[in-house]
């Protein structure tokens, strides 16, 4: 009988390490956890294999790429069937201002997050992709004046504890 992965302290750590810096070399995270090098492959792999590392990437700054604008939109379908639901969806992944896109309960169906040049680029975005969009019965966005707080880790730095 298969017994499931459950990730152990040691593997916990390494999770914490890399989310503080995805590019720390085998190396400098076996000195943190106190093992070898062989075994932190190991443990690496494993915690790919099991979906707990999604992927690795670098964190951009949206400013300096042209898309300083970050707009948090809700979205009301028409119609709540799974094949609408499913559709919404779909379109919304291929639109790339579409950072985020969540399915909620509540008073709204979708919440997008989405980043934009400026308000200009917003209006052409609502305009030419999201107002086309067939399921959608209603949107009301809102823009972000300021960032009170960022975060991509779910693991505390050893300085927060």
């Amino acid at each position: 009988m298969n017994n499931p992965f459950r990730p152990d302290k040691t593997d916990l750590e390494i999770l914490r390490l890399l989310e503080q810096d995805g590019r720390m070399p085998h190396k400098v995270i076996a000195q943190h956890v106190h093992k070898s090098i062989t075994p932190i492959h190991s443990r690496l792999a494993k915690l790919q294999n099991e979906g707990y590392i999604r992927r690795f990437t670098a964190l951009l700054n949206p400013r300096k790429i042209g898309r300083g604008l970050t707009a948090y939109t809700q979205v009301i379908l028409k119609v709540h069937s799974q094949e609408s639901l499913e559709n919404f969806m779909k379109q919304a992944e291929k639109i790339n201002e579409v950072m985020e896109c969540y399915h909620l309960t509540g008073a709204f169906d979708f919440l997008l997050r989405i980043t934009i040049r400026d308000m200009d680029a917003y209006n052409e975005l609502l305009l030419k992709k999201l107002s086309n969009l067939p399921e959608v019965a209603q949107m009301q966005t809102s823009f972000v004046i300021s960032e009170a707080k960022y975060n991509t880790a779910y693991f505390y730095s050893r300085s927060d504890e």
